[in-house]
């Protein structure tokens, strides 16, 4: 296994503070950057100095928990199948509540080493004030695993919970992580592909209401300020669908010149919002496409498969998100109603993943001026040096015609279908529910938001 410089770097460092008497490393890697590999190196190591028994590894999805699942089996040349001879198990944060004693008595029986992926999901230090899978965290593993190596590509949480297992200053809040990766180092460094990010703007929106004459706005955000219309209403509109699928097509038409293979993602609201969008690429650009929903049970092999097709296009609801390694995907239409910095963040990443025989190296993602994307993406090139990537404005002047709503627009951190395993299939080490419990989807919302600040130095969350 090749790895990169920071890969190289990060996994000798976790090695010199376990050798040093330590327990726990925490490493922060921006998506895409291959946080996954680093982590099987880190393994292969500790098994080759005989260090460990088993490992174990945690992850917040079927899909992020068999690419983890691969990527080790190669690395330690074993399977990681929680059987008689293997060297270990992968399973999701959501199946911790099924796990019975003999699964946690491991822990404390032999010497494992525990890999938290996206160990954001995992929120408190407490276990009063901590939610479900930090729960059995801190009783099954905190005090009984030889080695823990946290990873995360956006450790960032809108509660007042600290992440499980990190570090955090009195003072100011912020979060101490024992090894950084950056996005302007993993550009520079062909790690990464360089971002763009296109905003669209409409100057001819017509708003009707109750009253007898309709309104009108030059733009997105000036009309979401000033009226009670949800963005749902916004993204799910025809013409903003038809301009950010024409765009988001014309520049993955330029990619697939050098690029032959690459793909696009539209990241959806609703089923029926996805299905709308898939007609529309049939229709009006005939290019093939593939839907994964969480309505559909074989949502993790239709993602499989579309990342060794042709396919053009795959449209999602909530089913690809962080983790999701498809390093063909070098177009995506953020047209989800969800508005917060982490979902943001880890949507960019789908598109981010660089294959070693790119010749283009750029992703290119298109997303409505609503003021919060908007903010979002230009802190995002405060980490990037602004001669090697942009955010640029494109308006479109045909006219949007919305009818004002008098309810509320719903606040919503993720979707709560997230928690779903879509996985119908039992196997040895992984669960199929036949309920959610509550609680988990307490833990999606809440860890699920962002509401503070990411520079290099420190996470901070207000």
């Amino acid at each position: 296994m090749v790895l990169r410089r920071w890969q190289h770097q990060s996994a000798t460092e976790a090695l010199n503070k376990y050798n040093s008497g330590e327990q726990h490393f925490l490493c922060l890697a921006t998506p895409g950057a291959g946080k996954t590999q680093m982590a099987a190196e880190v393994a292969r190591r500790l098994f080759t100095q005989k260090k460990i028994d088993f490992v174990f590894c945690f992850s917040p999805s079927v899909s992020t928990s068999k690419g983890m699942r691969d990527t080790l089996e190669r690395a330690l040349n074993a399977p990681l199948t929680g059987l008689i001879g293997a060297k270990g198990v992968c399973v999701t944060y959501q199946s911790l509540n099924h796990k019975d004693k003999g699964f946690w008595d491991v822990f404390r029986q032999h010497r494992v080493f525990a890999i938290f992926d996206e160990i954001h999901h995992c929120g408190g230090n407490d276990f009063n004030e901590a939610n479900v899978w930090a729960q059995h965290i801190l009783v099954n593993v905190q005090s009984y695993a030889h080695f823990t190596l946290a990873l995360s590509g956006t450790p960032w949480r809108s509660d007042t919970r600290p992440v499980t297992l990190s570090k955090y200053s009195d003072v100011d809040g912020s979060i101490h992580c024992d090894y950084e990766y950056g996005l302007a180092e993993a550009i520079r460094e062909y790690v990464c592909r360089t971002p763009f990010v296109s905003v669209i703007d409409n100057d001819n929106i017509r708003l009707t209401s109750n009253t007898d004459v309709p309104k009108a706005y030059r733009s997105i955000g000036q009309m979401l300020i000033n009226e009670s219309i949800s963005y749902q209403t916004v993204v799910e509109a025809d013409p903003v669908i038809d301009f950010c699928l024409q765009e988001a097509s014309k520049q993955l038409n330029k990619i697939k010149q050098t690029n032959a293979n690459a793909a696009g993602l539209v990241v959806a609201s609703t089923v029926e919002h996805a299905e709308k969008i898939a007609e529309k690429i049939r229709k009006g650009f005939t290019d093939s496409v593939s839907v994964v929903t969480y309505k559909n049970s074989e949502s993790n092999q239709i993602i499989e498969q579309f990342q060794h097709t042709n396919t053009q296009w795959l449209v999602s609801v909530g089913m690809v998100s962080e983790g999701t390694n498809i390093p063909r995907l070098q177009v995506c239409c953020h047209l989800t109603r969800i508005k917060t910095e982490l979902h943001f963040r880890q949507i960019l990443g789908r598109i981010m993943r660089l294959s070693g025989i790119d010749a283009n190296k750029q992703a290119h993602l298109f997303a409505p001026a609503q003021p919060k994307i908007v903010e979002y993406a230009k802190r995002l090139y405060e980490d990037i040096p602004a001669d090697i990537a942009s955010i640029s404005l494109l308006v479109n002047r045909e006219q949007i015609d919305l009818a004002e709503s008098n309810l509320p627009e719903v606040q919503v951190e993720e979707q709560e279908f997230l928690i779903k395993d879509t996985n119908k299939t039992s196997t040895a080490n992984e669960f199929t529910p036949e309920t959610i419990l509550p609680s988990l989807t307490e833990t999606y919302l809440n860890s699920l938001g962002f509401n503070g600040r990411f520079t290099k130095e420190t996470i901070q969350n207000t």
